[in-house]
């Protein structure tokens, strides 16, 4: 039986105290984001943020061409947003929805009222949002050094850390899309991960098959970013599994 939707899905509202929780509830709005739903665009207005539960966001920059590529994931580690509390209301990045599922909006002046209080939530966004800076320069230096199988095998793992599941329902023009590189290079890196026995591709659905051979041919690109989040949110308890 699948577990009922709960704020507490998300880390980041998981730990709050029973208090703040309170407080925030009434406002905490449940939405479906399907797959490729645009939360927000390019220097566009800001007006809710999103903890994800079931979903994945990816943030990513679009050049003028209309190449793009991403410079960072949320998942269930975070909320989708933080430029609301840094002080701006538009960001230079746009959010799209990567992985389809549920997610709790909160208007942006509930945020900041709550933030401004200087309480635990404050601490833990200002907290995760250091941890999303790392991932975001480290995925610039892993995008600019690293072969694309090391790249992929990367993505792959980080995502797999965010679902429950073992299967994931991505395209390899949607991956070639995140990581900004040729679909050809996605295709021949992809053949190489199926062909050593550690994924398992078709029509759109990538299925992990063994997850420490993948570690091994991710770059440590992937452990780096695992770490600072893990010793910056090491208090925050996990969600449970759906």
């Amino acid at each position: 039986m699948p577990i009922p939707h709960s704020p507490s899905q998300n880390r980041l509202l998981a730990a709050l105290s029973v208090q703040e929780l309170q407080r925030l509830t009434p406002h905490l709005e449940l939405v479906s984001l399907p797959l490729g739903e645009m939360l927000y665009e390019t220097g566009g207005p800001l007006r809710h943020a999103y903890f994800p539960t079931t979903s994945i966001v990816s943030l990513h920059y679009v050049v003028d061409t209309g190449a793009s590529s991403e410079i960072a994931g949320v998942g269930c580690e975070g909320l989708v947003g933080v430029s609301l509390f840094l002080g701006g209301d538009t960001t230079p990045s746009a959010a799209v929805v990567q992985t389809a599922g549920h997610a709790y909006r909160l208007d942006r002046h509930i945020l900041k009222q709550e933030f401004d209080r200087s309480g635990l939530l404050q601490r833990l966004l200002l907290r995760y949002t250091q941890a999303l800076m790392t991932q975001m320069a480290q995925t610039a230096v892993c995008n600019r050094h690293h072969m694309v199988e090391q790249q992929l095998s990367r993505w792959l793992l980080v995502t797999l850390d965010r679902i429950p599941s073992g299967e994931l329902v991505m395209t390899q023009e949607l991956v070639a899309s995140m990581l900004g590189v040729r679909r050809e290079g996605i295709t021949e890196a992809a053949g190489k991960l199926q062909q050593a026995g550690y994924i398992r591709y078709r029509r759109g659905h990538i299925a992990v098959l063994n997850r420490s051979g993948l570690e091994k041919r991710a770059c440590e690109c992937y452990g780096v970013v695992k770490k600072e989040f893990s010793r910056l949110l090491a208090d925050i308890q996990q969600p449970p599994q759906t």
